[in-house]
């Protein structure tokens, strides 16, 4: 007789907390890499991605100053939301920006 393992629910399939574990990393790339979009592709958002890293890139870092508050508020707040809010917001509803 085999267990499930603890991250997965037979009702509704593998658990949320999977998902949330791209919360830790992406907060603190956030707050480190937010100029050039780090937590935005690993939590699968490449194109705000690719948004974020290319103007960077492309105004020789001036937006980068932009982005990078940006990116602090967004690691801060991926930081501070319990993983079932974090899932909810970022995972199943797909909300890119803040």
């Amino acid at each position: 007789m085999s267990f499930p393992s603890p991250e997965f629910d037979p009702q509704s399939g593998p658990a949320k907390r999977a998902d949330a574990s791209k919360k830790i990393p992406a907060g603190i790339c956030g707050i480190l890499l937010g100029a050039i979009g780090v937590h935005k592709f690993i939590l699968g958002y490449t194109k705000e991605g690719l948004i974020m890293l290319l103007t960077t890139l492309f105004t020789c870092g001036f937006a980068g100053i932009v982005w990078g508050i940006i990116g602090l508020i967004e690691g801060i707040i991926y930081l501070t939301k319990s993983d079932d809010e974090f899932v909810q917001t970022y995972v199943t509803n797909d909300r890119g920006w803040f």
